[in-house]
C-alpha cells in the first residue's frame, strides 16, 4: 500500500512539473527595438557625380556652393515627403534644382561635345508600377528629367530621343530653351582643353539623381546629364539607360548611377544591386558594395551609386576619389563630397 502511494504521488509531481515549465529569463526574449533599427517615415538620397572630386581640384567657393545646392535639393525633396507626397514627386523636385545649377553636369551645367553642343540625357523609374521614361541626346528642354517622366505618364513608350523627345515635350508643354542657355564658358574650356590633349575620356564623371523612399512606402529614382566631355557621334551613356543608369523596384530598392556609363550599361549596374537583394537576400548596403567595389572595379570602370531599400536604408557608395552627395530621413539628415568625410 505504501509503494502504490508513493508512486501516485511521483506521478503528480511529474504531471505538474510538465504542465508548468519554468518561464524565460529575458535573455531568451528580444524586442523588435532590440533587433532592428526604427525605420524613418521617409528616406532621400541625392547625388550631384562622381569622380575628381578632391580638397586640391575644388575651391573653397566651389565646395560651399554645391554644398549649398545640395542641402536645396535636399530641402525641395523633404517638403514634399514631409506633406506626404509621392516619391516620384520628390525625386523630380530635386533633380530639378542640381539641372538649374552649373556646378553639375546636368541641364544648365551639360559639358560639351565634340562639336561644342550640349546634348542631355535623363530618366526616371516608379517602383510601384515598374513603369518608366526616358529621354537621350535632348538639346534644348530645360529640365530632362521632367520630360523623362513625361514619357512615362504620357506615352507607350520608354525611351524617346533627339529631335523626336523634343517634339514631345513641347507638346506636353515642358518648358524648352534656346540651346545657348546651357552654354557655361567654364564647360567650353574644359572641352576645349580636352581636344589640346586630344582626349576622349574625362577625369570628372558629371550626373545628377535622386532616389526616394516616401512615407507610403513607395520608390522612385531619377537621374539627369550632360554627358562625357568631347563625346562623339550622339553617345549616349548609362543615365538614360533603365537598369544601368536607374532603377527602382518596391520589392528591392531604387538605385541612381554616376560614373563611366559604358560600364555601368554592360554590368547592368542598377538592376544588378536590386537582383543580388531579390535573388540572394543580400542587404543594400552589401549589394551596393559588392557591384561598385568589387564588381565594377575588377572590370576597371569607375563610379558611384545612390540607393534606397523599401525600409529606408541608404547607401552611397563610389570607387571614385570623391561624390557629390547627401541624404536625408525623418531620422537624419548629411552632406559630403570628399572620400574622407561622412555625410553630416
Amino acid at each position: 500500500m505504501k509503494n502504490l502511494i508513493w508512486i501516485l504521488c511521483s506521478m503528480f509531481l511529474i504531471t505538474s512539473c510538465n504542465s508548468n515549465p519554468a518561464p524565460k529569463t529575458t535573455k531568451d526574449v528580444k524586442t523588435t527595438t532590440d533587433q532592428k533599427k526604427e525605420r524613418p517615415s521617409y528616406a532621400v538620397a541625392i547625388h550631384g557625380g562622381a569622380g575628381y572630386q578632391t580638397r586640391e581640384s575644388i575651391s573653397k567657393e566651389q565646395d560651399m556652393e554645391v554644398r549649398s545646392a545640395l542641402n536645396k535639393a535636399l530641402d525641395a525633396a523633404e517638403e514634399i515627403l514631409k506633406k506626404n507626397g509621392t516619391a516620384g514627386d520628390a525625386v523630380v523636385a530635386a533633380i530639378q534644382i542640381l539641372e538649374n545649377d552649373p556646378n553639375f553636369n546636368a541641364g544648365k551645367g551639360a559639358v560639351f561635345t565634340h562639336n561644342e553642343q550640349n546634348e542631355l540625357d535623363a530618366s526616371f523609374m516608379d517602383g510601384a508600377t515598374m513603369n518608366a521614361g526616358a529621354v537621350g541626346g535632348v538639346t534644348n528642354i530645360k529640365n530632362p528629367i521632367k520630360a523623362a517622366r513625361a514619357v512615362m505618364n504620357h506615352s507607350p513608350h520608354v525611351l524617346l530621343v533627339g529631335k523626336g523627345a523634343e517634339d514631345f515635350a513641347s507638346l506636353q508643354n515642358i518648358e524648352q530653351v534656346d540651346p545657348s542657355y546651357f552654354k557655361v564658358e567654364e564647360r567650353l574650356e574644359s572641352l576645349r582643353r580636352a581636344k589640346a590633349q586630344e582626349k576622349a575620356k574625362v577625369s570628372k564623371h558629371g550626373t545628377v539623381g535622386c532616389v526616394v523612399m516616401d512615407q507610403s512606402g513607395n520608390l522612385a529614382a531619377g537621374t539627369s546629364t550632360g554627358g562625357m566631355t568631347n563625346k562623339r557621334w550622339n553617345r549616349i551613356g548609362d543615365s538614360p539607360i533603365i537598369g544601368a543608369g536607374t532603377y527602382a523596384n518596391n520589392n528591392t530598392c531604387a538605385v541612381s548611377s554616376t560614373g563611366h556609363g559604358e560600364y555601368f550599361i554592360r554590368y547592368a549596374v542598377a538592376h544588378d544591386i536590386s537582383a543580388l537583394m531579390d535573388y540572394k537576400n543580400l542587404s543594400l548596403e552589401e549589394a551596393s558594395n559588392l557591384v561598385i567595389n568589387e564588381k565594377l572595379v575588377e572590370a576597371g570602370g569607375a563610379g558611384g551609386v545612390i540607393c534606397v531599400d523599401k525600409d529606408g536604408n541608404v547607401s552611397t557608395p563610389y570607387n571614385t576619389s570623391g561624390m557629390y552627395r547627401g541624404f536625408a530621413t525623418s531620422n537624419a539628415r548629411g552632406v559630403a563630397i570628399y572620400k574622407d568625410e561622412e555625410m553630416k
